[in-house]
């Protein structure tokens, strides 16, 4: 008895994880607590920390004060690099409201005061937007329907 009960559990919790709608939603929340953990992270140390995003990937930059050259966050488990499971994409959208370069990294200053983006995360069948405002506040949208 105990091994069906096991077993229904199992494939319970693998239906809901293979909801493409939850698992857009969950990566965008998990994304939204990393910005806002990054520019708290850039206020307390006095540095520009980055973001960047490719296909699939994000990931978090350092700029140490007085430098122009980025460096790979690797000290702090929130920031570390991310691979979005498959099918998943993401895709800077927009920064000061200007269209953003493939290989951009948007900045977040040590000041707090930051220019509002947008980071898009995609499936086949849904999309959500990340938006920031000057203070920091990310807001999710979606998933909306594509």
């Amino acid at each position: 008895m105990l091994i069906v009960v096991g077993l229904a559990a199992g494939l319970v919790f693998a239906r809901f994880d293979a909801d493409p709608k939850r698992t857009v939603e969950r990566e965008s929340e998990r994304l939204a607590a990393a910005l806002e953990h990054a520019a708290q992270l850039a206020q307390w140390k006095d540095e520009t920390v980055g973001v960047s995003a490719s296909g699939n990937t994000y990931r978090f930059w350092r700029q140490p004060a007085g430098s122009s050259t980025w460096q790979p966050m690797s000290a702090d488990d929130v920031l570390q690099p991310r691979v979005l499971p498959a099918p998943l994409g993401i895709a800077m959208r927009e920064y000061a409201g200007l269209p953003v370069a493939a290989d951009a990294i948007l900045p977040l200053r040590a000041s707090g005061r930051n220019e509002p983006y947008v980071i898009q995360i995609t499936s086949p069948e849904w999309f959500t937007q990340l938006a920031a405002d000057p203070l920091n506040r990310v807001a999710l949208t979606g998933p909306i329907a594509r």
